[in-house]
Protein backbone atom coordinates (compact mmCIF):
# COMPACT_ATOMS: atom_id res chain seq x y z
CA UNK A 1 0.00 0.00 0.00
CA UNK A 2 1.34 3.46 -0.84
CA UNK A 3 1.76 6.09 1.29
CA UNK A 4 -0.93 7.53 3.41
CA UNK A 5 -2.75 10.75 3.69
CA UNK A 6 -4.20 11.96 6.75
CA UNK A 7 -7.02 13.96 4.55
CA UNK A 8 -7.59 11.83 1.76
CA UNK A 9 -9.60 8.35 1.00
CA UNK A 10 -12.53 8.90 3.99
CA UNK A 11 -15.94 9.97 3.99
CA UNK A 12 -16.04 13.56 5.97
CA UNK A 13 -17.03 13.66 9.25
CA UNK A 14 -17.58 16.11 12.19
CA UNK A 15 -14.07 17.59 12.97
CA UNK A 16 -14.77 18.56 17.02
CA UNK A 17 -15.71 16.85 19.79
CA UNK A 18 -18.95 18.89 20.40
CA UNK A 19 -19.63 19.76 23.85
CA UNK A 20 -22.34 17.51 24.32
CA UNK A 21 -19.76 14.76 23.93
CA UNK A 22 -17.53 16.49 26.36
CA UNK A 23 -19.99 16.23 29.23
CA UNK A 24 -21.20 12.67 28.51
CA UNK A 25 -17.79 11.71 28.85
CA UNK A 26 -16.70 13.89 31.62
CA UNK A 27 -19.66 11.99 33.44
CA UNK A 28 -18.47 8.50 32.36
CA UNK A 29 -17.14 6.38 34.71
CA UNK A 30 -16.31 3.61 32.69
CA UNK A 31 -17.41 2.05 29.22
CA UNK A 32 -18.05 4.21 26.67
CA UNK A 33 -21.01 3.30 24.19
CA UNK A 34 -21.84 5.06 20.72
CA UNK A 35 -22.44 4.77 17.03
CA UNK A 36 -20.29 5.92 14.15
CA UNK A 37 -22.04 9.05 13.72
CA UNK A 38 -19.73 11.43 15.68
CA UNK A 39 -22.97 13.88 15.68
CA UNK A 40 -24.64 11.49 17.59
CA UNK A 41 -22.23 10.27 19.59
CA UNK A 42 -22.56 10.08 23.41
CA UNK A 43 -20.61 8.31 25.83
CA UNK A 44 -22.34 6.16 28.46
CA UNK A 45 -21.20 4.92 31.92
CA UNK A 46 -18.86 1.19 31.77
CA UNK A 47 -19.76 -1.18 34.76
CA UNK A 48 -18.59 0.69 37.69
CA UNK A 49 -16.52 -2.75 38.29
CA UNK A 50 -14.58 -2.69 34.62
CA UNK A 51 -11.47 -1.29 35.72
CA UNK A 52 -11.27 -3.25 39.08
CA UNK A 53 -12.12 -6.76 37.18
CA UNK A 54 -9.75 -5.74 34.46
CA UNK A 55 -6.59 -4.23 36.43
CA UNK A 56 -6.93 -7.74 38.46
CA UNK A 57 -5.61 -9.20 34.94
CA UNK A 58 -2.76 -7.16 35.14
CA UNK A 59 0.86 -8.80 36.51
CA UNK A 60 3.82 -7.83 37.64
CA UNK A 61 4.80 -4.28 38.88
CA UNK A 62 1.56 -2.91 37.82
CA UNK A 63 -0.50 -5.81 39.49
CA UNK A 64 -3.24 -4.45 41.64
CA UNK A 65 -3.59 -0.92 39.93
CA UNK A 66 -7.14 -0.10 41.07
CA UNK A 67 -7.28 3.95 41.18
CA UNK A 68 -7.69 6.07 38.35
CA UNK A 69 -4.06 7.45 38.76
CA UNK A 70 -3.03 4.00 38.36
CA UNK A 71 -5.15 3.77 34.85
CA UNK A 72 -3.48 6.95 33.69
CA UNK A 73 0.09 5.70 34.03
CA UNK A 74 -0.88 2.47 32.51
CA UNK A 75 -2.61 3.70 29.39
CA UNK A 76 -1.22 7.61 29.39
CA UNK A 77 -4.78 9.00 28.71
CA UNK A 78 -7.51 10.15 31.64
CA UNK A 79 -10.55 7.61 31.58
CA UNK A 80 -12.66 10.32 30.39
CA UNK A 81 -10.38 10.21 27.16
CA UNK A 82 -10.32 6.34 27.25
CA UNK A 83 -14.37 6.00 27.36
CA UNK A 84 -14.52 8.62 24.30
CA UNK A 85 -12.28 6.19 22.49
CA UNK A 86 -14.22 3.57 23.36
CA UNK A 87 -17.63 4.94 22.05
CA UNK A 88 -15.86 5.54 18.64
CA UNK A 89 -14.87 1.85 18.17
CA UNK A 90 -17.18 -0.47 20.10
CA UNK A 91 -19.96 -0.80 17.82
CA UNK A 92 -16.96 -2.12 15.59
CA UNK A 93 -14.97 -4.38 18.62
CA UNK A 94 -18.38 -6.12 18.82
CA UNK A 95 -19.57 -6.45 15.20
CA UNK A 96 -16.08 -8.04 14.63
CA UNK A 97 -15.92 -10.07 17.80
CA UNK A 98 -14.02 -13.36 17.66
CA UNK A 99 -13.06 -15.67 19.67
CA UNK A 100 -10.82 -13.80 21.60
CA UNK A 101 -10.42 -14.50 25.22
CA UNK A 102 -7.87 -14.46 28.55
CA UNK A 103 -5.65 -17.30 29.25
CA UNK A 104 -8.78 -18.19 31.75
CA UNK A 105 -10.87 -18.68 28.95
CA UNK A 106 -13.10 -15.78 29.87
CA UNK A 107 -14.07 -13.54 26.44
CA UNK A 108 -12.77 -10.07 25.82
CA UNK A 109 -14.80 -7.27 26.28
CA UNK A 110 -14.71 -4.04 23.61
CA UNK A 111 -13.18 -2.18 26.59
CA UNK A 112 -10.53 -5.08 27.19
CA UNK A 113 -9.45 -4.91 23.51
CA UNK A 114 -9.16 -1.26 23.57
CA UNK A 115 -7.36 -1.31 26.71
CA UNK A 116 -4.82 -3.98 25.40
CA UNK A 117 -4.30 -1.65 22.01
CA UNK A 118 -3.98 1.14 23.68
CA UNK A 119 -1.26 -0.21 25.75
CA UNK A 120 0.32 -1.65 22.78
CA UNK A 121 0.35 1.76 20.85
CA UNK A 122 1.24 3.37 23.94
CA UNK A 123 4.21 1.48 25.60
CA UNK A 124 5.61 0.57 22.68
CA UNK A 125 6.16 -3.12 24.67
CA UNK A 126 6.63 -6.51 22.28
CA UNK A 127 3.57 -8.48 21.86
CA UNK A 128 4.94 -11.15 24.45
CA UNK A 129 5.68 -8.61 26.87
CA UNK A 130 1.68 -7.49 26.39
CA UNK A 131 0.61 -10.89 26.13
CA UNK A 132 1.86 -11.07 29.88
CA UNK A 133 1.09 -8.42 31.44
CA UNK A 134 -2.54 -8.96 30.58
CA UNK A 135 -2.73 -12.67 30.53
CA UNK A 136 -2.94 -13.45 26.29
CA UNK A 137 -1.24 -14.55 23.79
CA UNK A 138 0.77 -12.80 21.44
CA UNK A 139 -1.48 -13.16 18.41
CA UNK A 140 -4.35 -12.10 20.73
CA UNK A 141 -2.39 -9.31 21.23
CA UNK A 142 -1.56 -8.79 17.65
CA UNK A 143 -4.94 -9.86 16.17
CA UNK A 144 -7.00 -6.79 18.70
CA UNK A 145 -4.68 -4.24 18.45
CA UNK A 146 -5.14 -4.62 14.76
CA UNK A 147 -8.85 -4.42 15.04
CA UNK A 148 -8.58 -1.16 17.02
CA UNK A 149 -6.29 0.49 14.38
CA UNK A 150 -8.92 -0.40 11.27
CA UNK A 151 -11.92 0.95 13.70
CA UNK A 152 -9.99 4.18 14.62
CA UNK A 153 -8.95 4.87 11.08
CA UNK A 154 -12.75 5.69 9.97
CA UNK A 155 -14.33 6.41 13.28
CA UNK A 156 -11.56 8.74 14.66
CA UNK A 157 -10.40 10.44 11.28
CA UNK A 158 -13.04 13.83 12.12
CA UNK A 159 -10.10 14.56 14.39
CA UNK A 160 -7.46 14.91 11.55
CA UNK A 161 -8.92 17.63 9.07
CA UNK A 162 -7.59 20.65 7.33
CA UNK A 163 -9.88 23.37 8.91
CA UNK A 164 -12.86 24.16 6.60
CA UNK A 165 -14.48 27.02 8.30
CA UNK A 166 -12.91 30.97 8.10
CA UNK A 167 -13.74 31.19 11.86
CA UNK A 168 -11.26 27.97 12.54
CA UNK A 169 -8.72 29.09 10.53
CA UNK A 170 -8.93 32.69 11.76
CA UNK A 171 -8.20 31.62 15.14
CA UNK A 172 -5.47 29.33 14.17
CA UNK A 173 -3.65 32.50 12.57
CA UNK A 174 -4.53 34.42 15.85
CA UNK A 175 -2.60 32.47 17.97
CA UNK A 176 0.52 31.91 15.74
CA UNK A 177 0.46 35.41 15.33
CA UNK A 178 0.62 35.75 18.87
CA UNK A 179 3.60 33.64 18.89
CA UNK A 180 5.87 35.71 17.75
CA UNK A 181 3.97 38.01 15.42
CA UNK A 182 3.72 36.00 12.22
CA UNK A 183 0.22 37.52 10.52
CA UNK A 184 -1.72 35.18 8.67
CA UNK A 185 0.55 31.66 9.61
CA UNK A 186 -1.26 28.87 8.91
CA UNK A 187 0.54 25.67 10.16
CA UNK A 188 3.65 24.65 10.60
CA UNK A 189 5.17 21.73 8.97
CA UNK A 190 7.62 19.25 10.07
CA UNK A 191 9.12 16.22 8.77
CA UNK A 192 10.55 12.66 11.27
CA UNK A 193 11.89 9.38 10.74
CA UNK A 194 10.57 6.25 11.88
CA UNK A 195 13.60 3.66 12.30
CA UNK A 196 13.02 0.50 11.34
CA UNK A 197 15.08 -2.72 11.42
CA UNK A 198 14.78 -4.69 8.44
CA UNK A 199 17.17 -6.90 6.67
CA UNK A 200 19.53 -5.31 4.64
CA UNK A 201 20.41 -8.37 2.82
CA UNK A 202 17.01 -7.78 0.63
CA UNK A 203 18.45 -5.62 -2.06
CA UNK A 204 14.22 -3.94 -2.27
CA UNK A 205 15.10 -2.93 1.30
CA UNK A 206 17.94 -0.17 -0.31
CA UNK A 207 15.14 2.55 -0.83
CA UNK A 208 14.07 2.77 3.06
CA UNK A 209 18.64 3.18 4.11
CA UNK A 210 18.67 6.84 4.69
CA UNK A 211 20.84 9.10 4.72
CA UNK A 212 21.89 8.61 8.57
CA UNK A 213 22.70 4.62 7.72
CA UNK A 214 19.48 3.78 9.26
CA UNK A 215 16.67 2.28 7.25
CA UNK A 216 14.01 4.58 8.14
CA UNK A 217 10.00 5.48 6.81
CA UNK A 218 9.15 9.08 7.03
CA UNK A 219 5.97 11.19 8.66
CA UNK A 220 5.44 14.73 7.60
CA UNK A 221 3.13 16.60 9.78
CA UNK A 222 1.42 20.04 9.38
CA UNK A 223 0.38 21.23 13.35
CA UNK A 224 -1.38 23.86 14.21
CA UNK A 225 -0.40 26.51 17.59
CA UNK A 226 -1.82 23.97 19.96
CA UNK A 227 -0.21 21.19 18.30
CA UNK A 228 -2.49 19.42 16.79
CA UNK A 229 -1.93 17.79 13.48
CA UNK A 230 -3.60 19.25 10.67
CA UNK A 231 -2.56 17.08 7.60
CA UNK A 232 -0.08 14.27 7.74
CA UNK A 233 1.56 11.88 5.07
CA UNK A 234 3.30 8.59 6.13
CA UNK A 235 4.84 5.80 4.08
CA UNK A 236 7.59 7.35 2.24
CA UNK A 237 11.13 5.82 2.63
CA UNK A 238 13.65 7.30 4.37
CA UNK A 239 16.01 7.52 1.79
CA UNK A 240 13.40 10.62 0.30
CA UNK A 241 14.38 14.34 1.39
CA UNK A 242 12.16 17.00 3.14
CA UNK A 243 11.46 18.39 0.08
CA UNK A 244 10.58 15.47 -2.20
CA UNK A 245 8.44 13.75 0.29
CA UNK A 246 6.59 17.22 0.09
CA UNK A 247 6.07 17.36 -3.48
CA UNK A 248 4.71 14.13 -3.84
CA UNK A 249 2.22 14.75 -0.78
CA UNK A 250 -1.56 15.57 -1.32
CA UNK A 251 -1.56 19.16 0.72
CA UNK A 252 1.62 20.20 -2.06
CA UNK A 253 -1.20 19.03 -4.95
CA UNK A 254 -4.33 21.38 -3.15
CA UNK A 255 -2.23 24.05 -2.32
CA UNK A 256 -0.56 24.18 -6.11
CA UNK A 257 -4.29 24.14 -7.57
CA UNK A 258 -5.48 26.73 -5.28
CA UNK A 259 -7.83 24.31 -2.72
CA UNK A 260 -5.41 25.07 0.38
CA UNK A 261 -4.17 28.14 2.01
CA UNK A 262 -6.75 29.87 -0.32
CA UNK A 263 -7.72 32.60 2.25
CA UNK A 264 -7.93 36.33 2.66
CA UNK A 265 -4.31 38.23 1.90
CA UNK A 266 -3.42 40.75 4.57
CA UNK A 267 -2.18 44.21 3.77
CA UNK A 268 0.97 44.99 6.03
CA UNK A 269 2.13 48.30 4.08
CA UNK A 270 0.32 50.39 1.02
CA UNK A 271 0.38 47.47 -1.74
CA UNK A 272 2.14 44.94 0.33
CA UNK A 273 -0.15 42.19 0.69
CA UNK A 274 0.76 38.58 3.04
CA UNK A 275 -0.98 35.72 1.93
CA UNK A 276 -1.84 32.65 3.62
CA UNK A 277 0.82 30.27 4.03
CA UNK A 278 2.87 28.14 6.31
CA UNK A 279 6.22 27.68 7.85
CA UNK A 280 9.29 25.35 7.67
CA UNK A 281 12.94 25.20 7.95
CA UNK A 282 15.58 24.93 5.53
CA UNK A 283 15.02 21.12 4.17
CA UNK A 284 11.65 22.51 2.56
CA UNK A 285 11.86 24.79 -0.35
CA UNK A 286 10.89 28.63 -0.41
CA UNK A 287 7.50 29.06 -1.69
CA UNK A 288 4.75 31.49 -1.78
CA UNK A 289 2.68 29.05 0.24
CA UNK A 290 5.94 27.81 2.55
CA UNK A 291 8.17 30.44 4.16
CA UNK A 292 11.46 28.84 5.26
CA UNK A 293 14.17 30.24 7.15
CA UNK A 294 17.01 32.58 5.59
CA UNK A 295 19.79 30.85 5.38
CA UNK A 296 23.83 31.43 4.85
CA UNK A 297 26.38 33.38 6.93
CA UNK A 298 26.42 37.20 7.40
CA UNK A 299 22.30 37.97 7.64
CA UNK A 300 21.61 41.25 8.30
CA UNK A 301 20.11 42.13 11.95
CA UNK A 302 16.51 41.97 10.14
CA UNK A 303 17.30 38.58 8.37
CA UNK A 304 18.79 37.35 12.29
CA UNK A 305 15.47 38.80 13.38
CA UNK A 306 12.84 36.73 11.00
CA UNK A 307 15.15 33.59 11.81
CA UNK A 308 14.99 34.15 15.14
CA UNK A 309 10.74 34.57 15.27
CA UNK A 310 10.40 32.01 12.76
CA UNK A 311 12.90 29.54 14.90
CA UNK A 312 10.40 30.11 17.87
CA UNK A 313 7.20 29.57 15.81
CA UNK A 314 7.70 26.55 13.86
CA UNK A 315 9.00 25.28 17.36
CA UNK A 316 5.17 23.76 17.54
CA UNK A 317 5.82 21.31 14.93
CA UNK A 318 9.00 19.82 16.24
CA UNK A 319 6.82 19.64 19.46
CA UNK A 320 4.03 17.63 18.52
CA UNK A 321 6.45 15.05 16.62
CA UNK A 322 8.21 14.90 19.51
CA UNK A 323 5.20 13.85 21.74
CA UNK A 324 3.34 11.63 19.68
CA UNK A 325 6.60 9.26 19.80
CA UNK A 326 6.94 10.12 23.64
CA UNK A 327 3.51 9.43 24.26
CA UNK A 328 2.77 6.63 21.65
CA UNK A 329 5.56 4.99 22.05
CA UNK A 330 5.45 2.17 19.10
CA UNK A 331 6.82 4.21 16.53
CA UNK A 332 9.70 5.55 18.75
CA UNK A 333 13.04 4.54 18.58
CA UNK A 334 14.06 1.39 16.53
CA UNK A 335 10.76 -1.08 15.20
CA UNK A 336 12.08 -4.47 15.04
CA UNK A 337 10.95 -6.16 11.58
CA UNK A 338 7.81 -4.23 10.86
CA UNK A 339 5.20 -4.58 8.06
CA UNK A 340 5.59 -1.55 5.89
CA UNK A 341 2.14 -2.10 4.66
CA UNK A 342 0.17 -1.70 8.02
CA UNK A 343 2.97 0.59 9.54
CA UNK A 344 1.45 3.54 8.25
CA UNK A 345 -1.67 3.21 8.92
CA UNK A 346 -0.34 2.63 12.74
CA UNK A 347 0.79 6.09 12.21
CA UNK A 348 -2.15 7.85 11.43
CA UNK A 349 -4.29 6.12 14.41
CA UNK A 350 -1.31 7.41 16.62
CA UNK A 351 -1.77 11.11 15.08
CA UNK A 352 -5.46 10.58 15.35
CA UNK A 353 -5.01 9.91 19.14
CA UNK A 354 -2.55 12.58 19.54
CA UNK A 355 -5.20 14.97 18.36
CA UNK A 356 -8.56 13.38 20.32
CA UNK A 357 -6.15 13.71 23.65
CA UNK A 358 -5.85 17.41 22.55
CA UNK A 359 -9.57 17.61 21.44
CA UNK A 360 -10.67 16.30 24.82
CA UNK A 361 -8.56 19.08 27.28
CA UNK A 362 -7.35 15.71 28.86
CA UNK A 363 -6.08 16.54 31.79
CA UNK A 364 -2.44 14.72 31.36
CA UNK A 365 -1.58 17.12 29.39
CA UNK A 366 -0.44 18.88 31.99
CA UNK A 367 1.94 16.03 32.93
CA UNK A 368 3.30 15.59 29.60
CA UNK A 369 6.69 16.40 28.79
CA UNK A 370 7.62 19.11 26.03
CA UNK A 371 10.63 18.39 24.12
CA UNK A 372 11.50 18.84 20.46
CA UNK A 373 13.94 16.39 20.43
CA UNK A 374 12.14 13.97 17.69
CA UNK A 375 14.53 12.89 15.51
CA UNK A 376 17.99 12.28 17.50
CA UNK A 377 20.94 11.91 15.27
CA UNK A 378 19.56 13.13 11.95
CA UNK A 379 21.18 16.72 10.90
CA UNK A 380 19.19 19.00 9.27
CA UNK A 381 18.39 18.90 5.55
CA UNK A 382 19.67 21.79 3.13
CA UNK A 383 17.15 22.73 0.11
CA UNK A 384 18.31 25.37 -2.17
CA UNK A 385 15.48 25.65 -4.06
CA UNK A 386 13.82 29.68 -4.14
CA UNK A 387 10.63 31.08 -5.48
CA UNK A 388 11.38 34.64 -6.27
CA UNK A 389 7.62 35.41 -5.64
CA UNK A 390 8.09 33.91 -2.13
CA UNK A 391 11.86 35.51 -2.23
CA UNK A 392 9.76 38.98 -1.86
CA UNK A 393 6.99 37.78 0.44
CA UNK A 394 9.34 36.96 3.01
CA UNK A 395 11.64 40.06 2.73
CA UNK A 396 8.32 42.39 2.87
CA UNK A 397 7.25 39.91 6.49
CA UNK A 398 11.08 40.27 7.59
CA UNK A 399 10.76 44.26 6.75
CA UNK A 400 7.00 44.13 9.06
CA UNK A 401 8.64 42.20 12.28
CA UNK A 402 11.43 44.07 12.30
CA UNK A 403 9.38 47.39 12.16
CA UNK A 404 10.98 48.71 9.10
CA UNK A 405 8.16 48.37 6.55
CA UNK A 406 6.72 51.75 5.40
CA UNK A 407 3.05 52.14 6.23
Amino acid sequence: MGPIRGLKRRKKAEKKVDQNVLAAAAASDGDGDGDADADSLVAQPQPLDWWDNFSRRISGPLFGSKTSKNFESVFKISRKTFDYICSLVKEDLAARQSNFSFSNGKPLSPNDMVAIALRRLSSGESLQIIGDLFGLNQSTVSQVTWRFVESMEERGLHHLQWPSKETEMEDIKSKFEKIRGFRNCCGAIDITHIVMNIPAVDPANNVWYDREKNYSMILQGIVDPEMRFRDIIAGWPGSLTDALVLRNSGFFKLTEEGKRLDGKSLQLSEGIELREYIIGDTGFPLLPWLLTPYQGKGLSDIEAEYNKRHSATRMVAQMALARLKDVWRIIHGVMWMPDKNRLPRIVLVCCLLHNIVIDMEDEMLDELPLSYHHDSGYHQQTCESVDKTASVMRDNLSLYLSGKLPP
